[in-house]
């Protein structure tokens, strides 16, 4: 049988820290703003330059 105090007890910390975490990041607002536009998702604007793929690099021969 689990002893059950330290199991509430340690769910209870688990609560407070969550509530203060929320709080925290609520007052601190988005990260980003300019990250996405106001008006919600994408419209698809133009794709990007490249396809992330670096190349060859040096000395990163035997890797693949």
């Amino acid at each position: 049988m689990l002893p059950a105090r330290p199991v509430i007890g340690f769910v209870a910390l688990l609560a407070v820290l969550f509530a203060l975490s929320y709080g925290a990041g609520a007052a601190a607002g988005p990260v980003a703003p300019g990250l996405h536009p106001a008006g919600g998702a994408r419209t698809g604007g133009p794709a990007p330059a490249h396809n992330g793929d670096m190349g060859r690099m040096p000395g990163m021969d035997g890797m693949r």
